[in-house]
């Protein structure tokens, strides 16, 4: 993927994709997190958190994807992106298929596209103050934009630590990783929407990252 930061061009051949779940720092958010999905029929998690892995080819900053059904959402999501010993910080939104979650989760992160910014930040920049990272998704719904979900870093673990659980750095050595790194709730409930917007801002300097992308629902034939 062509990726860029401070202005230079990053060629980066994502072989592996991984997709943390269960990632909030207080028990709470977590539960309520799980309760949200356990409204929509998804089985607890056995262990929190959770290391899925999908298709590095999953990994797509196309401003609009394919799914089945409709009964997919996306979520906003930190992204590392590390090839060797170099990391960096982006956006992402974990799009999962919410039908399919109820049977299987790591089957329901697997059958969709994760979309991403190409946007990337130093991990060096950021690192000392990633707490203070501001998340934000909107949804389209009914014509308008609508605030889906909004939070700091400081509600999901420490990046490094879930990086280290992960193995990311055992990874890197066989080719180039990404991480989706967790969620906050969603404001009014989980639920699909045709197109969706996210932010990444770093209230210290500023930046933002920004990407949004629409949905597109293929017909479930039986």
């Amino acid at each position: 993927m062509r990726f860029h930061c401070n202005g230079l061009r990053l060629d980066i051949d994502v072989a592996h994709l991984v997709i943390a779940g269960w990632t909030g720092r207080d028990e709470a958010a977590i539960r309520h997190h799980i309760d949200e999905l356990a409204a929509i029929g998804v089985t607890p998690p056995s262990a929190t958190p959770l290391f899925y892995r999908v298709a590095g080819a999953l990994l797509t900053s196309a401003p609009r994807i394919e799914v089945v059904g409709n009964g997919s959402s996306g979520e906003v999501e930190p992204l590392i992106v590390q090839a060797g010993n170099r990391r960096w910080l982006g956006l992402g939104s974990d799009h999962t298929d919410r039908t399919l979650e109820t049977h299987s989760v790591a089957l329901s992160k697997q059958v969709c596209a994760k979309p991403c910014a190409l946007e990337l930040w130093e991990w060096g920049d950021v690192a000392g103050r990633l707490d203070e990272i501001v998340l934000e998704s909107w949804i389209e719904e009914g014509g308008e934009w609508r605030l889906y979900q909004q939070g700091t870093l400081a509600a999901i673990r420490p990046l490094e630590r879930l990086a280290g659980g992960a193995g990311l750095d055992g990874l890197a050595r066989d080719g180039a990783v990404a991480m989706m790194c967790g969620t906050f709730g969603a404001k009014g409930g989980v639920r699909p929407s045709p197109r969706f917007r996210m932010a990444m801002t770093d209230p210290a300097t500023g930046r933002r990252i920004t990407h949004e992308y629409a949905t597109t629902v293929l017909a479930e034939v039986a």
